[in-house]
């Protein structure tokens, strides 16, 4: 008998639809007539109603078709209504609805790179070209992404609201521009792609948020497949993007233990990782370096690589990463970079070269979690065990993962 669901598979199946398929149903009802607000708009209440139905009715064979078309009608309410009728001139190619007859998500051209790109129009404020993305595309929340960036979330949010305003008031084509439009506009993409990959990484905790990562590396992918031959240094990002987030992505089976408990990179179980992955992001590496230039996202796939490696050396090239590390530091300098590059020489040269190296950066990292959690472990090295006791409470404090925070206070009880 269909209905009667229970209300932990209803929220199951509306979250499901809401992580795997947000994206291509806003990009697709903005792209009627480029109101993102408005569009966010229907696809929430298409949500609400199906928590109000679904438990009564039952979920539907094909989700995402029943969200879309509870939304389009949405849409097509609004149009129809006096209040628009009278505010703004009705366009029968912009207005009609034809676009949204077909119910199939799954049928319709994705619109998910054309919205990203739209988000990357010079008419926007190119400081928001990334939260936006993240926001609209991907679905992060105002809260995640201002963490992320260091903006506050208020500052963030006002940002938000005035750039899809002017999406609607530059009436931004939703399409895939020209390749001479598509090289200025690509690298904030691949921006935006890499917060997804990286938000995701550092904040998934226990929970697999595999359709994320799925997502993250469907667009790289179709980047690099997009990417102009004619400008090398945007083929090469692109390929290279795609590797990072692959040969991240291998290792995902061995981050975390049975209990959900962290596993350092040095204990994974190497034989976890995904072999099909792992060849995939080295042929995507291959692609990149065939370009002849260098670029952070290629670095950060070569390190990833040299680390993947040790599933068939089984040693870790660590003068080769600290290389690396030098090179990506000097290319993309970051607090993440030179906290990396500290830690890699000090497997090298000694954790008093390693500490010296983030002392260097100690006024930047005060409220850095990877710099205590780093400069811990060199304390211990080093001898030092009342400072890494100090250093890794602090890391705690600054710690929001719950899987990552277990992992430290684990640390802190075994440091005494």
């Amino acid at each position: 008998m269909p209905g009667l669901e229970s209300a932990s598979e209803v929220d199951a199946a509306a979250a499901m639809s809401a992580r795997t398929s947000y994206g291509r149903l806003l990009a697709l009802l903005a792209a009627a007539d480029g109101d993102v607000p408005a569009a966010e708009d229907a696809l929430a209440d298409a949500f609400e109603r199906a928590l109000m139905l679904w438990p009564r009715d039952g979920v539907p064979a094909n989700p995402d078709g029943w969200i879309l078309v509870v939304a389009r009608n949405r849409q097509r309410d609004r149009w129809k209504s006096s209040a628009f009728r009278s505010s703004v001139v009705l366009e029968p190619d912009r207005h009609s609805g034809v676009h949204l007859d077909v119910v199939d998500p799954d049928a319709i051209e994705d619109h998910r790179l054309a919205l990203m790109l739209v988000c990357a129009h010079p008419a926007i404020n190119p400081a928001v070209h990334t939260p936006l993305m993240l926001n609209t595309v991907l679905g992060f929340t105002v809260e995640q992404i201002g963490r992320a960036l260091t903006i506050p979330t208020p500052t963030l949010a006002a940002r938000l609201v005035r750039a899809k305003r002017r999406i609607k008031q530059a009436r931004i084509p939703f399409r895939i521009p020209d390749a001479t439009v598509l090289v200025d506009r690509m690298p904030a993409v691949a921006e935006a792609v890499y917060g997804t990959f990286a938000i995701d990484w550092h904040s998934s905790g226990t929970q697999r948020r595999d359709c994320l990562q799925s997502e993250a590396l469907y667009l790289a992918e179709t980047l690099a497949d997009l990417a102009p031959v004619g400008h090398p240094e945007i083929v090469a990002e692109a390929h290279g993007l795609a590797a990072l987030i692959c040969l991240s992505n291998a290792r995902r089976p061995a981050r975390h233990n049975s209990d959900g408990g962290l596993v350092p990179l040095a204990e994974q179980d190497v034989t976890r990782w995904d072999g099909g992955l792992i060849d995939r992001g080295r042929e995507h590496l291959r692609q990149a370096h065939s370009c002849g230039v260098l670029g952070r996202f290629q670095l950060e796939a070569a390190i990833e690589s040299v680390h993947i490696a040790r599933r068939d050396s089984g040693t870790t090239e660590w003068s080769v990463l600290r290389d690396l590390h030098q090179t990506l530091n000097a290319v993309a300098p970051t607090l993440g970079s030179a906290v990396a590059l500290a830690a890699v020489t000090a497997e090298v040269d000694g954790a008093a070269a390693g500490l010296e190296l983030l002392d260097e950066v100690a006024d930047r990292t005060r409220h850095f979690q990877p710099a205590w959690s780093t400069r811990a472990h060199l304390l211990w090295q080093a001898g030092r065990p009342a400072e890494a006791r100090e250093a890794l409470v602090k890391a705690i404090s600054l710690t929001t993962d719950p899987a990552q925070r277990v992992y430290l206070e684990r640390r802190l009880g075994e440091l005494g």
